[in-house]
């Protein structure tokens, strides 16, 4: 098991090389670099927490995409995940936010880190709307299928499932879910917070149908070239995909990080521990086949990411700490983990009875 992290650890040792350089050169004692590394530490347990569900979900799109492209995310797509959605995609915020361009965003989180934070926490209801709306259609949709035929709670998914032949039925509450959680707030974070999450449902329908369509090619082209550029273009939309939940799902971790430290390169130190750890995990599960062994253990991510899309939709009414918010994740998967382990043994026991 220790290969799958072996990287991770490096990358970690490495982050804390810098975090202790960062943490002298800022306070010139030891106490406060063993400060800026203990924070660096917490903070990518705190990534590690609300992004194990993460794992599972990339675990889930990974297994089914061609070995090329498995790679090219488990490579570039972790690049653009600890640099793009933990630095830049935090200061493309502020930019839009403030009105400024990238270069005085990087400037002012370095200058003014008081001021950078507020701008990150006055965008809340945006960035609630799209994470909370995206996440929603993300974990709607694994139960709003008929063709799936294992259930982990059956008295609930079964009857959803049979739902799914509503067309529209998990837009619909969605959006229901946006309008009414507007009704709670003040008029201006209002539209904000709609327009967003419509954008989040736009964005999720968009890369949905890609990926369909790319896959339909694929099948009208039979076999051959053609159909292998299909099924690299379709390898394309699912890295879309992951690169987007990916986003929605490190959007809470940014904002809860500044509890913490009002440092961008702190923060971005420790959740990039964080996300290397999620694409060890990520590896794992799909080199040992674990979510084909564990049956609930997907159950349980979904169930996970449906309780955080809630928790980020009701955060521009209600705060909601982001303790809790991993605890649920985390109590949910293990809640998966150990049913599956039950459900194993009594087929095994059912097999010998048999035999």
């Amino acid at each position: 098991m220790l290969k799958y992290f072996r990287e991770s650890i490096v990358f970690t040792a490495v982050c804390l090389g810098i975090a202790a350089w960062l943490g002298w050169s800022m306070t010139h004692t030891v106490m406060g670099t063993t400060g800026v590394l203990w924070i660096v530490l917490v903070l990518g347990v705190l990534e590690l927490s609300l992004s194990f569900d993460n794992a599972v979900v990339n675990a889930t799109v990974l297994r089914d995409m061609d070995p090329v492209w498995q790679r090219r995310f488990l490579t570039w797509g972790i690049i653009i995940a600890v640099f793009g959605m933990r630095i830049v995609f935090p200061l493309a915020i502020v930019a839009i936010a403030a009105r400024m361009g990238p270069v005085d965003a990087m400037m002012l989180a370095m200058s003014d880190p008081v001021s950078y934070e507020r701008i990150i926490t006055e965008a809340h209801a945006a960035i609630s709307g799209f994470g909370g709306a995206f996440l929603a259609m993300v974990g709607l949709s694994f139960f709003f299928d008929e063709a799936k035929d294992v259930h982990w709670i059956g008295v609930v998914e079964r009857p959803i499932a049979q739902l799914s032949s509503i067309s529209g039925l998990a837009i619909s509450l969605v959006l229901i879910a946006l309008y009414g959680i507007a009704q709670l707030i003040a008029p201006a974070e209002a539209m904000t917070f709609l327009g967003a999450g419509i954008i989040g449902l736009v964005t999720y329908i968009a890369v949905d149908a890609m990926g369909e369509l790319l896959e339909r090619g694929g099948a009208e082209h039979g076999s051959g070239a053609a159909a292998t550029q299909a099924v690299a273009k379709s390898g394309l939309a699912a890295f879309l995909y992951l690169e987007v939940l990916d986003a929605s799902f490190s959007l809470d971790g940014v904002i809860g990080a500044f509890a913490l430290s009002t440092n961008l390169f702190v923060i971005a130190l420790g959740l990039g521990i964080g996300a290397m750890f999620v694409r060890s995990l990520t590896v794992m599960l799909v080199d040992r086949g674990t979510l084909t062994d564990y049956r609930f253990l997907e159950h349980g991510a979904f169930y996970a990411i449906v309780a955080l899309a809630v928790i980020m939709l009701i955060s521009v009414r209600v705060e909601v700490p982001e303790a809790v918010t991993g605890l649920i994740g985390a109590g949910l998967i293990a809640l998966a983990f150990y049913a599956s382990l039950r459900a194993n043994r009594a087929e095994d026991d059912s097999d010998a009875v048999g035999a």
